[in-house]
C-alpha cells in the first residue's frame, strides 16, 4: 500500500493530478469558511442540533452549513438535479435513448441539462432554507434586496462547487463531487473526537468501546456490502467465419448488492426536506397556510420513532426504485442474444430478462434493508445509548469508504496504465 502511494508521487503526470486534486479541495475548505451576513452563530447551532434533517445536510456541505457560507448547500442541487434527470430517462423514451444509446456525446447532453437545472434547485433551496432560518431567528431581519442578494450568493457558490466537481473529476483519479463530500465528512471527524472526549464519563466506559467495536463492524459491512456481487455465469455460443472460430468462452455477469450506492438516501432525504421548504415558497402567497404546514411537518419529524420509520421506507422504496432505473434486465438479456451469449439453463432472450428480473429484486432486497439501517443508525445508537455525543454516521461512514474504496481503484488502474505503458 505504502509503495503504491510512493510510486504514485515518482510518476510526474500522476502527481500533478494528485496536487491538482488537493487543490480542489482546498478551495471548497475556503470557501466553506466565508459566511453569509447577519447571522446568529448560537441560535445556527442550536437550530442543527435539533433538526436531525437538516443536520445531515451540514455533513455533506461539509460545515458549510452550520457557518451559513456562501457554499452552504453544497452539491446538494447538483446532486437532486442529477438524480431528477436520471428518473426522466424513464419517462421520456427519447432521453433515455441520448443518455445510454449516444455513447459520449449523449452522457455529455445529459450532463448539460444536468447543470442548467441545477440554477434554479439552487436557487428555490436558497430561498426556502434562508426563509426557514429567518422564522427561527437564525438571521436578523432582511430585507427583500438583501434576501435576494443572498441567494444569488448561494446560488452561485453551488454552481462554483459543481464546476470545482467536474474539473476534479477530469483528472480520472476519482469522482470530483463525491470526493468534494467526502473531504466534508473527514473535516468534521476532528470535531465529532473532540465532542466525545469532552463529555466522555468514565461510568459509560463499556457503552464507548461498545462504540467502538460497533464502527470497526459497520466499516467492515459497509466494504462487504459495497464490494458484494452476484455472479452471473454467462456462455457465448461458438460461431464459425472460414477458418476463424469466434465465442466458445464462458464470463459472468457481475450484479452488485448495493448498485444504487449513496442515491436512494440523498434522495430519501430530498424528499423529507421538501415540505419543509415548500412550507417557506408558500409564504410569498399565503403566510397564514405556510405556519400551518411548517407546523404540522415539525410536530411530525420531531418524533424520532416515526422519522426513523419514513426515513427508513424512502430509503427502501427508492433504493429498488433507483435500481430498476439505472439496471435493465430487458436490456441486457437483448443485448446478450445479440452478441450470442446466454445464461446456461435459461432461454435467451424474455426468459433470460426474467430471470435477471428476478434475481434483481431478491439481491436489491439485502442492499436495501443495508442502506435503510445505515440511514438510521444514529437514530438507533442515541435512542439505544442515551448519549448524543455517540452518532455513528452510518451514511457518512458508508460515503467515506464508498469513496476510498473507488478512489483507491482508479489510482492502481493508472498506475497499471503506466507499467504497461513503459513496457511498449
Amino acid at each position: 500500500m505504502f509503495g503504491k502511494l510512493l510510486q504514485i508521487f515518482r510518476v510526474p503526470d500522476l502527481r500533478k493530478k494528485v496536487f491538482y486534486v488537493l487543490l480542489g479541495l482546498v478551495a471548497f475548505r475556503l470557501l466553506g469558511t466565508i459566511p453569509i451576513p447577519g447571522i446568529d452563530a448560537a441560535r445556527l447551532t442550536q437550530f442543527l442540533n435539533s433538526n436531525q434533517i437538516f443536520g445531515f445536510l451540514n455533513i455533506f456541505s461539509g460545515g458549510g452549513l452550520s457557518r451559513l457560507s456562501i457554499v452552504m448547500l453544497g452539491v446538494g442541487p447538483y446532486i437532486t438535479a442529477t438524480i431528477i434527470m436520471q428518473l426522466l430517462t424513464m419517462i421520456f423514451p427519447s432521453l433515455k435513448q441520448a443518455y445510454y444509446e449516444e455513447g459520449a456525446a449523449g452522457k455529455a447532453k445529459f450532463n448539460r441539462y444536468s447543470r442548467w437545472l441545477t440554477v434554479p434547485l439552487a436557487a428555490l433551496q436558497g430561498y426556502g432554507f434562508l426563509n426557514l432560518l429567518k422564522s427561527q431567528q437564525v438571521l436578523g431581519s432582511l430585507s427583500a434586496l438583501d434576501l435576494l442578494v443572498n441567494v444569488l450568493i448561494i446560488t452561485t457558490g453551488s454552481l462554483v462547487l459543481m464546476w470545482i466537481g467536474e474539473l476534479i473529476t477530469e483528472q480520472k483519479i476519482g469522482n470530483g463531487i463525491s470526493l468534494i463530500i467526502f473531504a466534508g465528512i473527514v473535516d468534521r471527524i476532528p470535531i465529532a473526537v473532540r465532542t466525545a472526549i469532552v463529555s466522555f464519563d468514565p461510568a459509560n466506559l463499556p457503552t464507548y468501546l461498545a462504540f467502538i467495536i460497533l464502527s470497526v463492524l459497520i466499516i467492515a459491512g459497509v466494504v462487504i456490502i459495497n464490494e458484494g456481487e452476484r455472479k452471473v455465469p454467462i456462455s457465448y455460443s461458438r460461431r464459425i467465419r472460414g477458418n476463424k472460430v469466434y465465442g466458445g468462452v464462458a464470463s459472468y455477469l457481475p450484479m452488485k448488492i448495493n448498485q444504487a450506492g449513496v442515491i436512494p438516501i440523498i434522495f430519501a432525504i430530498s424528499i423529507m426536506l421538501f415540505p419543509q421548504f415548500f412550507g417557506q415558497i408558500l409564504a410569498i402567497f399565503s403566510p397564514g397556510l405556510s405556519v400551518k404546514v411548517q407546523t404540522v411537518v415539525n410536530s411530525f419529524l420531531s418524533n424520532q420513532l416515526i422519522y426513523s420509520a419514513l426515513y427508513f421506507f424512502l430509503v427502501v422504496l427508492f433504493t429498488y426504485f433507483y435500481t430498476a432505473v439505472t439496471f435493465d434486465p430487458k436490456e441486457i438479456a437483448k443485448n446478450l442474444q445479440q452478441s450470442g451469449g446466454f445464461v446456461p439453463g435459461i432461454r435467451p432472450g424474455e426468459s433470460t430478462g426474467d430471470f435477471l428480473g428476478k434475481l434483481t429484486k431478491r439481491i436489491t432486497l439485502f442492499g436495501a434493508i443495508f442502506l435503510g439501517l445505515i440511514a438510521v443508525l444514529p437514530n438507533l445508537v442515541q435512542m439505544l445509548t442515551g448519549i448524543q455525543a455517540l452518532t455513528i454516521g452510518g451514511t457518512a461512514l458508508l460515503i467515506v469508504v464508498s469513496v476510498a474504496l473507488e478512489t483507491i481503484k482508479q489510482l492502481d488502474s493508472e498506475l497499471t496504465l503506466r507499467e504497461y505503458e513503459g513496457l511498449q
